[in-house]
């Protein structure tokens, strides 16, 4: 039995893997979802939200747990999963990249996304400068996140989708090989993916060698259209 944390990513939250969860706990592996601060249930105000909160959130519930686990991280936010190993390397097995960004040390999400000039949904986002957060309008969902999905998804996300904090992905990540550089990485590209192309995704993790790298010929979100599918890689990746 491996136990999965999974992140989300930009301006969604732990209901992302409500597709995924029952299927790992059928393999007999322990799940757990979150919403990082100022996202989904948590009620942090989103303008005082940081990346030393989000990943302080994730590194106080690894300490709850006496066994090492597996991170997963979704498109942004493969930033604090990063982060995270390099403050708690020894709790951590794996880290799986989902689509998500894979910084080096003293780089930023934003610098990346910024050469990421072919996705769809950058002149669909609203910048609230007051608040320090970004939303994503809602005619950009169907097209830029969840084409291969079913239409309900894209429903649950005009009710669900939320306000994103813009300090993280603006923060340079502090990373060394003694620590994050010991934790094995595996990266899963999405190559029909809208929101952080394919080009991106293959100069991330060209740029940083994972042990393994798999695709998935889906959307942004094949949490969503391939739950099946994507389990069938997490368990994979467990047994390495």
């Amino acid at each position: 039995m491996k136990t999965f944390i999974l992140i989300h990513g930009s301006w969604h939250s732990a209901w992302n893997w409500h597709k995924v969860i029952p299927v790992l706990e059928s393999r007999e592996h322990k799940a757990i979802a979150i919403d990082l601060p100022g996202m989904g249930r948590d009620k942090t105000p989103v303008q005082e939200v940081t990346l030393k909160t989000s990943v302080d959130k994730i590194c106080n519930l690894i300490d709850t747990l006496d066994e090492k686990v597996i991170l997963v991280g979704h498109s942004k936010n493969g930033i604090m999963i990063s982060q995270a190993a390099e403050y708690r390397s020894e709790k951590i097995e794996k880290l799986i990249y989902l689509a998500a960004y894979l910084i080096p040390d003293g780089k930023t999400q934003s610098e990346y996304s910024a050469q990421d000039t072919n996705g769809v949904l950058k002149p669909y986002v609203t910048r609230y400068p007051e608040l320090n957060a970004h939303t994503l309008q809602a005619e950009i969902y169907k097209e830029g996140l969840y084409h291969d999905c079913d239409d309900s998804i894209t429903q649950l996300a005009k009710l669900l989708l939320s306000h994103e904090p813009v300090a993280s992905g603006i923060t340079p990540l502090a990373l060394s090989e003694e620590k994050y550089g010991s934790v094995p990485r595996f990266y899963i590209e999405c190559t029909e993916d809208k929101a952080v192309t394919p080009f991106i995704q293959r100069k991330m993790y060209t740029e940083t060698i994972c042990e393994k790298v798999y695709s998935m010929p889906t959307s942004h979100s094949p949490f969503f259209s391939q739950p099946e599918e994507l389990s069938a890689l997490f368990c994979e990746i467990a047994t390495f």
